[in-house]
């Protein structure tokens, strides 16, 4: 429905404002610099992105990111990093990068959203430490609010009536507790085209490159992983590929309004899916118009919003965001342990660094490791000694598994070099060769059984296993 759309579109808007801020504070830039950033940001990957109703705008691990260039060199060299970062994710979106999605494991997704609702968390903190004592009630009347009244009605999104509800108590009873207007000052005109003022030589782009590098990165993993949980959540498929390029083209939209650059975020992509039950582009564009309308012309309304109902509201995202039947007793007895292993890896350093980006890429790696060495276990030789009709004899060794730099390492210690017959067959019709390191153990496997005059015969290669067998064998050194 239309009224839903729109007013998801307004409370996203509401919560968008103090985080946009707190991100400049992050980045080092004028909280305008965020608030224009998640405007253009929403505004333009409601047309370009691949993910309906997903919300896209500036963010604390890109703040994070590109906060260096900013102290060290300034507002110019940072716009031209954002530039630059957004077309290395249009190229990397036309490439194809969204479909290595596919190799990041389930557990390293459960960790993702878990480490995320405890950063959202983790953010509300700071708003509830030393603070007025009526700071703690509105908190808790907030987060009643929000779970209590859907069970009375859906008309009106319960985090909006949170929202207006805290702050017509907070001026109706005169109470001085902080608010969005602490938070930084808000624009009082639209955002201008910007163009930085850099020379384009190889220093310059020596001296952003990475960062810019850094920022594709992390933000095409963000939004593609948000792209995938806003699919679970709906049920519903999405253009992975249109979402990578449409990020970066969103960011140069962005970097030429002298924003500082953006991409999908989790927190307010819940509100507006999970808790307001938006479903188009609508909702997203809508979002950010309403940023800009609220901070440009309602700004001296939006500064009294007092921050408990924002953090009520977050708390509540943070608590709908955590998967909590990962860490149920029943699910952790059933769920094997390298499982939990690769999910409570990408849970502790995402929350201990607060980078997405490195907690994913620990618990990727943390996958593949376990899963390695699972598969490397599953490898096995068995011996037997054939006498043929002649009278003669062979040992016939049949592998069974996948042979890769993992199992075939131990391949050379399965065999009876002194004690078998001068002909031997290895029988791999029951294995698979994968790479150059199982080739090089055949080959010292076979010039060792040459050394004590013997032939060795390998057998059953499918055709793959052959092709790179032929291709490999005999070309590699031997250590």
């Amino acid at each position: 429905m239309l009224r839903t759309e729109v007013l998801a579109g307004l409370v996203v808007a509401l919560a968008l404002i103090p985080e946009a801020i707190s991100f400049s504070i992050i980045a080092g830039v004028d909280p305008r610099v965020g608030l224009f950033a998640s405007f253009t940001m929403a505004v333009s990957i409601a047309f370009l992105g691949g993910r309906p109703a997903m919300i896209s705008a500036a963010t604390g691990a890109i703040a994070l990111v590109i906060a260096p260039v900013m102290r060290e060199h300034g507002m110019d060299h940072l716009i031209a990093t954002v530039l630059l970062g957004g077309v290395i994710q249009v190229a990397l979106g036309l490439l194809g990068v969204a479909r290595l999605m596919r190799f990041i494991p389930r557990q390293v997704m459960v960790g993702f959203v878990n480490a995320l609702a405890i950063l959202i968390f983790l953010a509300q903190v700071p708003h509830l430490v030393d603070v007025p004592w009526p700071v703690y009630p509105m908190v808790a009347a907030g987060i009643a609010v929000i779970v209590a009244l859907p069970r009375v009605t859906n008309v009106v999104p319960a985090p909006l009536v949170a929202i207006v509800a805290l702050t017509a108590f907070t001026l109706v009873a005169a109470l001085d507790v902080p608010d969005v207007g602490d938070e930084g000052e808000l624009p009082e005109s639209l955002p201008s085209l910007f163009f930085p003022d850099v020379p384009f030589t190889l220093d310059t782009l020596q001296i952003i490159a990475p960062y810019a590098l850094a920022m594709a990165l992390v933000g095409l993993l963000e939004s593609l992983l948000t792209a995938k949980l806003v699919d679970d959540i709906t049920d519903t498929h999405s253009d992975k590929t249109r979402e990578a390029w449409g990020q970066g083209a969103a960011n140069l939209v962005t970097g030429f309004f002298g924003g500082m650059g953006g991409c999908a975020m989790i927190g307010q992509t819940m509100i507006n899916v999970k808790v307001s039950g938006a479903r188009t582009r609508i909702s997203t564009f809508l979002a950010g118009v309403f940023l800009l309308v609220l901070v440009v012309g309602f700004g001296e309304v939006v500064a009294l919003i007092p921050m408990a109902a924002l953090v009520a509201v977050m708390i509540m995202v943070s608590v709908g965001t955590f998967d909590w039947h990962s860490v149920r007793p029943a699910t952790l007895r059933r769920m094997p342990k390298s499982e939990t292993t690769v999910m409570v890896a990408t849970v502790v350093v995402t929350v201990l660094s607060h980078n997405l980006a490195i907690g994913v890429g620990v618990g990727v790696l943390v996958a593949m490791t376990l899963f390695a060495r699972r598969v490397a276990h599953l490898t096995e030789t068995h011996r037997e000694v054939v006498t043929h009709h002649d009278g003669t004899t062979s040992a016939v060794y049949r592998v069974t598994g996948e042979l890769f730099f993992a199992s075939s390492n131990d391949l050379y210690t399965q065999f009876e070099y002194a004690e078998d017959p001068e002909h031997v067959v290895i029988d791999l019709s029951a294995s698979h060769v994968w790479d150059a390191s199982t080739v090089a153990a055949l080959d010292a496997i076979t010039t060792k059984y040459h050394r004590k005059g013997k032939t060795v015969e390998i057998v059953g290669l499918n055709p793959a296993s052959a092709a790179r067998h032929e291709r490999l064998s005999g070309s590699l050194p031997s250590h």
